[in-house]
């Protein structure tokens, strides 16, 4: 992704809050605490099927 469209996304996301800089950046951290609760359950469901035995890199 170039920096011209990180540029881009973050405009995106201040105007969805509205121009809220604190409101963007706890969006963002919710949408990361999601995103990593479910990155959390994949490997736990990985790990209960053996996937994680087989070579490490199943989900990546």
């Amino acid at each position: 992704m170039s920096f011209r469209s990180n540029d881009t996304a973050i405009d995106e996301i201040v105007a969805s809050c509205n121009g809220d800089l604190r409101g963007a950046v706890r969006a963002l951290l919710l949408i990361n605490e999601h995103l990593e609760a479910e990155l959390a359950r994949a490997y736990a469901a990985a790990a209960d099927q053996g996937l994680a035995e087989r070579g490490g890199s199943a989900l990546h």
